[in-house]
């Protein structure tokens, strides 16, 4: 009988310890899918960012060539297509 008891305290008591593994474990994950959620915002973020950027330098190089004195009418469409296209996308992410 003792040699029953034994081993019925073993299995326990290893039962435990996978229990006890498999919380940390679950934390574990829990934590990794966090911090990848979070970069995947902050990814998110610093695209839109540098999207921005690439907006405000196309905005910096148009001025440029209009102060350049180039074919103004020609710059004008550009600027007006970039307008219509930065409308765009701010009526898409407000539609999000």
């Amino acid at each position: 009988m003792f040699d029953f008891e034994t081993s019925v305290s073993g299995i326990e008591f290893k039962v435990r310890q996978l229990a006890d593994e498999v919380m940390r474990l679950r934390t574990a994950v829990e934590r990794g899918e966090d911090r990848c959620r979070e970069l995947e915002e902050a990814l998110k973020n610093k695209e839109t960012e540098i999207n921005n950027l690439k907006e405000q330098n196309k905005f910096i190089k148009l001025g440029n060539r209009l102060t350049e004195g180039n074919d103004s009418a020609e710059l004008k469409l550009k600027i007006n297509q970039m307008i219509r296209t930065i409308d765009r996308s701010l009526e898409i992410m407000r539609s999000e």
